[in-house]
Formats: structure tokens, sequence, C-alpha cells
């Protein structure tokens, strides 16, 4: 065809919009010229109607946006023709000729060939792209659940001798003057097997993957029962509660023990986020639909804290930890818990993060079963 440029483009549905994939011949105006929005273009006609459309000079139609950029680029005629993969148009095929010209029907069933062929291969490859997700989160799930059972042999071999060694702590009853400083040294151990005995359990739950028992349940409350708590460590770190909690929030059925731990994990992850202070801002909201008008869908949580934020490898890998070990004497359960509970309440857990914090966004359904 004696072509001067061949782009490619395709839909985003979401942003309603042709963006730039692929060119050949384009310089550097063309190659940085905005998306392009399908309800306001000549292309987004071209997606719309699912048919080849052309220009003779873009240069003065009034039906191209973008005459400053084909000017610079000597792009005179055009023939855009859809990609189509089964009903759906998922962008064009973009021919430009560097003088006035009109394309024969010859030629542009030439170009709708070609665009066939490319919906074609581009589908496969996206089909390619989400099969290797696909893989890669099974192998994750594979994974972690190795890791579950793992765990909970070894956890089985830990608990049994660390209740002898408990029993035995309590029968010797311990005590000194209250001066002598093996008092602390007898506190600190007795708090240590209690660490010991709390991370255990909270293996064995994973391992377990034990059901949630539902009921009806207040989300504030679980909340502002998690405030007096924590409420001493705030204190001891010079952290800020903020609390944002809608009233009258419809119940969900949940189980109450499993979100308390969930909660209790976020926080403590915040307060670790935060060794010199800060404030950890918990807001709890519904949402609705337009579909079930002024019915809450969900209860959204939010735990915001001022921290130094999440690299994104740790981001990526957050969910795939067992435990919360980032710093010593860390007691909550790992985010992989805290998924896997979301998840069994039908929920989702998703991180945002930058230099000034870190957010935890839970999202619970109100008909959670």
């Amino acid at each position: 065809m004696d072509a001067r440029t061949c782009a490619l483009q395709l839909l985003d549905e979401r942003n309603n919009r042709l963006s730039l994939v692929a060119s050949s011949g384009a310089g550097k105006a063309y190659l940085n010229k905005p998306d392009v929005i399908i309800s306001e273009s000549f292309l987004g006609s071209v997606v719309r109607l699912k048919k080849p459309l052309q220009i003779e000079n873009v240069q003065i139609s009034n039906a191209y946006q973008q005459q400053d950029i084909a000017r610079c680029e000597g792009l005179v005629a055009l023939l855009s023709v859809p990609l189509v993969f089964g009903s759906d148009a998922i962008g064009t095929l973009n021919i430009y000729k560097e003088k006035s010209y009109v394309f024969s029907n010859e030629e542009i069933n030439i170009a709708m060939a070609l665009a066939e062929f490319s919906a074609l291969a581009i589908e496969k490859a996206r089909l390619l792209e989400r099969i290797v997700e696909s893989e890669e989160l099974l192998r994750q799930n594979e994974k972690l659940s190795a890791l579950g059972l793992l765990a909970g042999e070894v956890a089985h071999e830990i608990r049994n001798p660390l209740t002898v060694l408990k029993m035995l702590y309590h029968s010797l009853d311990l005590k000194f003057p209250e001066n002598d400083p093996r008092t602390e040294d007898v506190r600190i151990m007795g708090e240590k097997m209690d660490h010991l005995n709390n991370i255990v359990e909270q293996i064995l739950t994973f391992a377990r993957n034990a059901e949630p028992q539902f009921k009806p349940s207040d989300i504030n409350k679980i909340i502002n029962d998690l405030r007096i708590l924590v409420r001493r460590k705030f204190a001891q770190q010079n952290v800020q509660l903020n609390l944002q909690l809608e009233e009258d929030l419809p119940k969900v059925k949940a189980d109450d023990q499993q979100l308390s731990q969930v909660f209790l994990n976020l926080t403590l992850n915040a307060l670790e986020a935060m060794p010199n202070g800060g404030t950890l801002k918990i807001k709890s909201s519904s949402s609705k639909t337009t579909k079930t008008k002024n019915k809450p869908t969900h209860i959204q949580i939010e735990f915001s804290d001022t921290g130094s934020g999440m690299n994104p490898e740790l981001r990526k890998q957050a969910f795939s930890s067992l435990l919360s070990s980032s710093k010593p004497g860390g007691t909550g359960i790992g985010l992989a818990i805290v998924n896997r509970i979301i998840e069994s309440h039908g929920g989702e857990i998703k991180i945002e993060s930058s230099v000034k914090g870190t957010t935890f966004n839970v999202l619970i359904p109100t008909n959670s079963q």
C-alpha cells in the first residue's frame, strides 16, 4: 500500500480510550500523542461501528482531532480498520499515506485481513499471559498449602514440650525479692513462653484452615474492643489512634474472634511501622451500589498508618508470609492468615502504600456466609 506510517491501538475499556501499542514509520510527535477518547474521535467511531473508515486528507478534515501531529509527521490519507475478536472490537489498525488518497476495496480487504490476524494474535498473547498468571497463583497457593502442612507438623512437635515447660515453670512458683534482678528475668521468661505458645497456636490455625463460626457481628464493636486492648501500646510508642467509625453500620455475618485477630494484626503491623510515633486511622464505612439503592452491600475497614511505607517487592509478597516477624517481639498473625480469614468471609484485602504510609483496605460483604 506504500504506507507512510502504520499504527496499532488497543482499547482500554475501563478508561474508554485507545492507546498506541505498536507502530512502524512513526516519528516522535506521533509516538508521544495522547490516548484517543472513544466517544469523541474518528478512531473511536471505528471501534463503535466495528467497520473500516477512511479520510482522504486528515490535515484538513474536521473529523480528525490530531491535525497538528499529522502535519508534523507528514500524514495525509488514513485508513482505520477495527480489530475484532469474537463480537468485540479490541482496537484499531491505522494505515497512513503521505498524500491525499482514497483506499480501494481491495486495499481495505487486505487491511481487514491483517487486522483479523492481529486481533487473533493479541488475544492469544493475552490468554497466554492469563495462563501464566494463573499458574503462578496456583504455585503460590500450593507453596502456601505445603508450608501450612509443614508448619502444622512442626507446631505439634513444639507444643508438647512447650506445655511441659509451662507447667514446670508455674509449679516452681519462682518468687524473689522486689529488687532482685532475677524477678525481671522470671517475668520475661513467662512472657516469652506465652509468646511462643501464641505463635504455635497461630501456625496450627493456619494449618487447620479452621472454618469461621458465623453470627451477626458488629464491626464497630470489634474495633472499639481492639482500642481498649492496645491503648497501652499506643501510649508507649506515642502513636495517636484516630477512629472514624460510621454510625449505624449494618451487622455482617462473621466470626468475631477471627475478625478480631485480623484487626489486631493490622494494628500491630501499623505500630511496627511507626516506632517513633505517628498516627493510625481506623475507618469503617458502608458502600452501596445503584442496583441495591440504599441497601449497603459491603463494609469497608481502612487501617492507615503514617509509617515509611512498604516497597513494591514487600507488597507483592505480603500475603505469602506465614508470620508477622518483621520486628522482634511481634505477636501478630501473618498476613497470609489475615488474607485467608478475609477470603473465608467472602471479602478481600488490598494494600496501598507510599513513603507517607500504608493503608490496608478490608472489604467484607454484608451477606457473608
